[in-house]
């Protein structure tokens, strides 16, 4: 009798040993559990989100920048005021580089916003003194038999955009191909600015 008991004291020891002995390893894993899900899903640190707002937000502003500087610079067109100028340009510069299309384009676009001149495109382009037209392709028929190339309408497109080499041109002359008396006259009354091409570009 007293073997059996003791026998069942010490499977009673055993058991709550093996009960404590699994409860601890259980808490170990847990804790090492607990620490590698800390160290997985730890969120960023404060410089770091600030690091990444600041970045973006900069980012977004200077794109707003961006975005409106060209909205600014951009010139919006008529569909007749643009079939215009790519004509008179092809028709002015079509045998220019894409530069020498592009100063065309700005002294027809210089002259609309500068007081000596017509306020509206076409006026610009069509205008006539004492019977001359100011661009002479217009008065001799090259200006409507201007079939417009693929170069001229990247050239001008460009200036829309903001393109502009002509250091406020409001003229340009041909010295080789134009009337020695006009040429005369331009040399008098005109300040010369530069020459690109076939042409030398003239100020007031």
């Amino acid at each position: 009798m007293y073997k059996r008991l003791a026998y069942q004291f010490i499977l009673c020891n055993l058991l709550l040993f093996i009960s404590w002995f699994s409860t601890q390893i259980s808490n170990e894993v847990s804790e090492v559990n607990i620490e590698a899900e800390m160290i997985c899903f730890s969120p960023p640190t404060i410089d770091a989100v600030t690091f990444e707002i600041t970045t973006s937000d900069a980012f977004s502003r200077q794109r707003i920048v961006e975005y409106k500087a060209l909205e600014q610079t951009r010139i919006f067109l008529k569909d007749e005021e643009y079939e215009i100028l790519l004509k008179i340009v092809e028709a002015e510069a079509g045998g220019e580089d894409e530069i020498g299309r592009m100063l065309v384009a700005s002294v027809v676009l210089n002259r609309i916003s500068h007081e000596n001149f017509p306020d509206s495109l076409k006026e610009v382009v069509y205008q006539s003194v004492n019977g001359n037209y100011q661009f002479s392709p217009v008065g001799s028929g090259r200006y409507k038999r201007a079939k417009v190339s693929t170069e001229t309408i990247e050239a001008v497109d460009k200036v829309l955009w903001g393109g502009d080499y002509s250091e406020g041109a409001l003229f340009f002359a041909s010295r080789k191909a134009a009337d020695p008396e006009k040429m005369r006259w331009f040399d008098r009354n005109l300040k010369k600015l530069f020459s690109h091409g076939g042409h030398e570009f003239f100020g007031l």
